[in-house]
């Protein structure tokens, strides 16, 4: 992780401040870049700073045991990295690991809390925030539980897609098995399924979305509720 120039706001929650508010914000901030599979963080770790992704998303990963874990959010230029702090908590919860290099922008965590405390309209948006996480993490719960990898890897590669901002990007069937909580062959036949279906484009790693439509119509309904949740709460 290096620091980079600064830049304009590019976060959603940021954005949506009042001006004055705002800046407050930014003044304690620091843009940085994040590198591809950069862990911020891990369960138990103390969370000293809160990241607001512009150009960036991170991943929080959920590990189960000492060889499987599974994701359980995808953060990016909608949201931050940060979520036990807003409610009194300085420990992560999970493993935050860098998914999509970029910047982000990068405040302490003492001053983020300061700032909660001076600005109520960071404050409610922060609130209504963590209710979003609340209730994106309870429908990939339930995603996990009740629907066929192929849905999953759609609405998942949707989710990359929204952060990205990008019809291309690199994952590897490794890390797309460990994502999905599924074996190599799981995956395998679920991207081939897509690919066969001319939605994607799928080569060593190199992954191409030819059909958006096609791929939404392939998920599973987590996507549409994971976007309507944060549009009710947040917008």
């Amino acid at each position: 992780m290096s620091k980079a120039p600064r830049a304009p706001p590019a976060n959603r929650l940021l954005a949506a401040l009042p001006d004055s508010d705002r800046r407050r914000m930014l003044a304690g901030c620091e843009t940085v870049h994040l590198a591809f599979a950069d862990v911020l963080y891990t369960p138990g770790e103390a969370i000293d700073h809160v990241y607001f992704p512009t150009g960036s998303f991170i991943s929080l990963i959920m590990p189960i045991d000492a060889s499987c874990s599974l994701e359980v959010g995808l953060v990016g230029d909608e949201g931050m990295f940060g979520v036990p702090l807003v409610l009194g908590v300085d420990v992560s919860p999970v493993r935050a690991v860098v998914q999509g290099a970029g910047s982000a922008l990068r405040i302490d965590a003492a001053r983020f809390r300061r700032e909660l405390g001076h600005s109520q309209p960071l404050q409610r948006r922060m609130d209504r925030y963590a209710v979003v996480r609340y209730t994106q993490l309870a429908q990939t719960a339930a995603c996990t539980r009740f629907h066929v990898v192929e849905s999953r890897l759609a609405r998942w590669l949707l989710m990359t897609q929204d952060r990205a901002h990008a019809t291309s990007f690199h994952i590897t069937q490794e890390f797309l098995a460990l994502m999905l909580g599924v074996r190599r062959v799981g995956v395998t036949t679920a991207a081939s399924s897509l690919q066969q279906r001319r939605l994607i484009r799928y080569s060593r790693g190199n992954i191409r979305v030819l059909d958006r439509s096609g791929l939404k119509a392939a998920s599973c309904g987590c996507y549409k509720a994971d976007r309507d949740s944060y549009a009710r709460i947040l917008n």
